[in-house]
């Protein structure tokens, strides 16, 4: 994937450059104790530094096939992160569960369609 100051030394306008390898949103604060009230994700690339006991997040309903967003948990709590509908499955798991991401690590989601998330955690 290119960089930022990769495409912009290519001639690549700097909004176009940051729009093309994602819009980072830092020092979020999970919200919610279930799928129905979890902070939904702002952007492609979430950054929670507040993650209260039992809090989550929600993945978008609006994902296109195949499209990938990070999320990274800076919190003192694992951050649990949802599909959007009840419906949904994260890693081929039960229908509307939560994915938990332990504190200080990270985790890709990529969109296979119908609300189905494959993920990998960090190490």
């Amino acid at each position: 994937m290119p960089t930022q100051a990769n495409l912009m030394g290519s001639g690549c306008p700097a909004l176009q450059a940051q729009a093309s390898v994602g819009m980072p949103s830092l020092s979020q604060t999970a919200t919610g104790s279930s799928q129905t009230d979890a902070f939904l994700l702002p952007s492609d690339a979430v950054m929670f530094s507040t993650v209260a006991l039992n809090t989550g997040a929600k993945l978008p309903s609006n994902a296109n096939l195949f499209d990938s967003y990070i999320v990274v948990n800076h919190g003192a709590n694992t951050l649990k992160v949802y599909p959007n509908s009840s419906g949904g499955k994260i890693a081929n798991g039960s229908a509307g569960a939560a994915f938990s991401v332990p504190t200080l690590k990270t985790a890709s989601f990529l969109y296979l369609g119908s609300d189905n998330w494959a993920a990998s955690l960090s190490a």
